[in-house]
């Protein structure tokens, strides 16, 4: 399969580029500097974006499925200014892509289109069980989530199957979540984050890339939480990664301080509560590999918990 892949070099896209590649699929990328993925992805076919520009229409060029996994990252302050890009790197690239995609002739588009968007999408809900079919939230990140599903669905108008990805907290141990709390935990220095209560729907990189591959080569559609089926509580979590390396969690990080690091609605959409369950994966079939946190967490740090 020929499989153009957006978002490619960042740790989701290039472990999914890799795992492509690796069962024999051609996997194209886009880049705003092509020449620096090639060096950490050699394998891919490389082309230049700049979106919201269009992508090139020779990266297009006899593409089976695209997975859009394009996006700014979230954990920056909330300034006006980051708010436009975060809204524009999604949703507006996510309408050129989709717009190149509908200009295409009839019998050269491609069959799916799998996108990504965050399970951000329901906003803070506390102990609530969030299916795919729960409402949204209406923060600012509940919104932008509800604007990049939208445009991604416009693709169906142009018989293009359409699946989008609600992911969690990725865990992989060099980037993300758990890539910057890993270093603080070996000090020992770690612990809870705001009361501890709060829902945290976490799923292992394997199992995220599992469920991209899974949404491609199934006829999936709609929307799907990609999340791993046993959430915890942040205070579970803080637990379960300080025994597993060995430390102490003695030091809580009160709402307050990372409201004077991040700004305040940064340090609401830490702190907020989404007990996100993968009720469509489960029922329709995919079997997770990492289903506990006790075992992710064991084999993304080598060790298992006591």
């Amino acid at each position: 399969m020929r499989v153009l892949v957006t978002g490619a070099s960042g740790t989701i896209g290039s472990a999914l580029a890799r795992a492509l590649a690796a069962r024999g699929d051609t996997v194209i990328g886009l880049s705003r500097n092509p020449a620096r993925a090639a060096a950490r992805l050699p394998q891919l076919d490389w082309h230049r974006w700049d979106p919201p520009a269009a992508p090139p229409r020779q990266a297009l060029a006899g593409c089976e499925a695209v997975v859009n996994l394009v996006g700014e990252r979230i954990d920056q302050r909330l300034t006006p200014a980051a708010k436009e890009r975060i809204r524009t790197s999604r949703i507006d690239a996510t309408n050129a892509l989709v717009d190149a995609l509908v200009a295409l002739p009839d019998g050269e588009r491609p069959r799916a289109l799998v996108s990504q968007s965050a399970v951000g999408y329901y906003g803070d809900r506390g102990d609530e069980e969030l299916t795919e079919r729960s409402a949204p939230g209406d923060d600012f990140l509940a919104r932008v989530c509800v604007d990049w599903e939208r445009a991604a669905q416009r693709a169906e108008g142009a018989d293009v199957r359409v699946c989008v990805l609600r992911t969690g907290l990725v865990l992989d141990r060099s980037s993300g979540l758990l890539g910057r709390l890993l270093p603080i935990f070996r000090l020992g220095l770690g612990g809870r984050v705001g009361s501890g209560r709060q829902w945290m729907p976490w799923i292992h990189l394997e199992d995220e890339v599992g469920l991209l591959l899974w949404a491609l080569d199934h006829d999936v559609h709609g929307t799907v939480n990609a999340t791993a089926p046993n959430p915890v509580r942040n205070g579970e979590f803080t637990r379960t990664l300080a025994r597993t390396l060995r430390r102490p969690a003695l030091f809580p990080v009160p709402r307050e301080a990372l409201a004077l690091v991040f700004g305040s609605e940064l340090a609401a959409v830490l702190v907020a509560s989404q007990r996100a369950l993968p009720a469509r994966a489960l029922q329709e079939g995919y079997r997770f590999r990492w289903p506990d946190l006790h075992g992710a967490l064991g084999h993304l740090v080598g060790r298992s918990p006591r």
